[in-house]
């Protein structure tokens, strides 16, 4: 494949989305804390929850049981039979970060959070999982990150080291690569606009919205239910996008991109005035 030069356009725009996704989940930190003078450690905890359950402990098993070859594993009979199975693979695809984010939720509010029954916890829990989330994205592989070192890299000749890494430890992973390619020398002004919608419109209020439902699937037992509801909508979510992405359905990106944002806003509203605001037990 002949890779052309990355105009200088798209480098602008993926740093100017760098800036702005890396700065917005900061300033809102800071704005919240001020706001409410609620504990740091809250948001703190809201990170590790994000890390610990997300990143250490879901993504690693989900590779090893579906994308074995990203670790750098054989495919496996299970592999096997959910890859060619778009609908399984697509269900567990959301069913991994429903269980697992949604049970860090409720460890924490169970452990480290036990003693902290305000509402605001909730919100504080869910900015710094949000956050963190929309902060370490940019750093994973397909992030902007990784976009503009790509382009840098193309520019200045050198991504052939990446080409020769990747047909050495995941050849059946160049065809992706090279869409990534195509898809920073296209990158506009509309797919940043997209990004941004999706990370801050989506993700981010979602996080917030699941953090309020989890913490008074804890703190009140007439509503434990919410957190298998939570674990519920999470899998919907991101189960459609793998839907999408396996080809089952058939959306646009603007399309599937303002169903996920709808979705979330319900979630966030809904847990916002039917739960949050209505909490008058023990406001600060």
């Amino acid at each position: 494949m002949d890779i052309q030069s990355i105009r200088g356009g798209q480098i602008a725009l993926l740093v100017t989305g760098i800036i702005i996704c890396a700065v917005v989940p900061i300033a809102i930190w800071i704005i919240w804390l001020v706001k409410k003078k609620e504990k740091f450690t809250t948001i703190l905890a809201g990170a590790a929850t994000f890390i610990l359950f997300a990143i250490i402990l879901e993504k690693p098993i989900q590779n090893a049981l579906i994308f074995p070859t990203m670790m750098g594993l054989p495919e496996h009979a299970a592999s096997t039979f959910i890859n060619a199975r778009p609908v399984l693979w697509a269900f567990l695809l959301g069913l991994f970060p429903g269980v697992f984010e949604e049970t860090g939720r409720f460890v924490a509010y169970k452990t480290v959070l036990r003693n902290r029954k305000n509402r605001e916890t909730s919100i504080s829990h869910g900015i710094g999982h949000g956050g963190i989330e929309q902060i370490l994205v940019l750093l994973a592989n397909g992030g902007l990150v990784t976009y503009l070192t790509y382009a840098v890299m193309i520019n200045t000749g050198t991504f052939q080291i990446v080409i020769d890494q990747v047909m050495a430890t995941a050849p059946d992973q160049v065809e992706l690569l090279y869409e990534q390619v195509a898809q920073i020398a296209s990158f506009s002004f509309a797919n940043l606009g997209l990004y941004l919608v999706e990370r801050l419109g989506f993700a981010f209020l979602y996080h917030v919205g699941a953090s309020i439902l989890v913490f008074y699937a804890c703190k009140d037992k007439k509503k434990f239910w919410l957190y298998p509801f939570a674990i519920l909508i999470h899998t919907v979510i991101d189960g459609m996008a793998g839907l999408n992405m396996a080809g089952v359905i058939s959306l646009s990106d603007a399309a599937l991109e303002a169903i996920l944002v709808i979705t979330s806003l319900l979630v966030f509203f809904g847990a916002y005035f039917l739960l949050y605001r209505k909490d008058v037990e023990n406001m600060v």
